[in-house]
């Protein structure tokens, strides 16, 4: 039976965002490049905020002709010093945040942690901690920018199945103790990402301010391009026989679009949003939903999705306001 893949509507793409500033973290390529360009189509201005500036400058060519605007801005996830340097940077230039996509992630190669700068393993460091003080930092500008939207990309990963639900480690976050997993890993990163969205929700009810999580689909973009040569081979040989099951970087862009546009997505502030996908190993999710209840139990604990964010503000340096 053919998959039913989620678009979002023609009142919300045609909608004007003329004067809104936005930021796509990972915006150079794939989903991140997909999402900024309907914003800019639409007249929004977009900060791209790019590992790479140069691939961000040069992808960014493609908008030409387009009523929105951009701004390429340097902006490595794995290197706290850098995502306070971009916050800075980003309040000395712009008084207001209409919307945030936390996009960017990354999954590592091998049997053995890889850690960041700051030591994080690199998954959680990249797509949680990352991304956990860029929020951080920056909550006050998506407050002034009010009614605003904050979305931060999970994964169909983070659901596991019956049989296995991934959860965050409190004691062990970045595998310094405990044997390692590269999928675990990036499976309890994402996992923090859900726990975040649904903690952030909570902690700014009345703001304005609407948080959620998606799940983008299966992308057919760049992931998984940093591996060694038997990864990349594999990944092409399997992407003709996989084409029909997975989604353009256009399609799995949708989930994060209809969360930052759509008038209904602010009634389920929260809330965690799918693309349909076949990788989901509960049948009943393959459909996805906008929004979806998780079928992990653990990514719904607000116990330890309050336990993380206070934890979080200690690792990365931050005092709790």
């Amino acid at each position: 039976m053919p998959r039913i893949k989620r678009h979002i509507d023609e009142k919300t793409a045609a909608k004007d965002i003329n004067g809104k500033v936005y930021i796509v973290t990972g915006a150079n390529s794939g989903v991140g490049l997909e999402t900024t360009r309907q914003l800019v189509k639409q007249g929004g201005h977009v900060v791209m905020a790019c590992r790479r500036p140069e691939a961000g400058e040069e992808a960014a060519q493609s908008f030409a002709g387009e009523p929105g605007s951009y701004d390429v801005m340097q902006l490595d996830l794995s290197d706290l010093q850098t995502v306070r340097d971009f916050a800075a940077a980003f309040q000395g230039k712009y008084d207001r945040l209409d919307g945030m996509a936390c996009n960017a992630g990354l999954m590592t190669h091998g049997s053995e942690p890889v850690y960041t700068k700051d030591g994080f393993e690199m998954s959680v460091g990249v797509s949680y901690f990352g991304h956990f003080l860029l929020t951080e930092l920056l909550l006050d500008t998506l407050k002034q920018g009010e009614p605003s939207r904050w979305v931060i990309v999970s994964s169909v990963m983070h659901a596991g199945g019956p049989r296995n639900r991934p959860n965050v480690d409190l004691d062990d976050i970045n595998f310094k103790n405990r044997s390692f997993s590269n999928t675990d890993a990036y499976a309890e990163a994402k996992v923090a990402t859900v726990l975040y969205a649904k903690e952030l929700a909570e902690r700014l009810e009345g703001t304005g301010v609407s948080c959620f999580s998606v799940h983008p689909g299966w992308a057919r973009s760049n992931f998984g391009s940093g591996g060694g040569p038997l990864m990349r081979f594999a990944m092409a040989v399997a992407r003709p026989l996989t084409r029909s099951m997975s989604d353009s970087n256009e399609e799995s862009a949708q989930s994060t679009l209809h969360c930052l546009l759509s008038d209904d997505a602010p009634n389920h502030s929260g809330a965690y949003f799918s693309q349909s996908s076949v990788l989901y190993r509960d049948r009943e999710c393959r459909d996805g939903g906008w929004p979806m209840e998780s079928p992990n139990p653990n990514a719904k604990n607000m116990d330890t999705a309050r336990k993380l964010v206070d934890m979080s503000y200690e690792m990365v340096g931050l005092s709790k306001a």
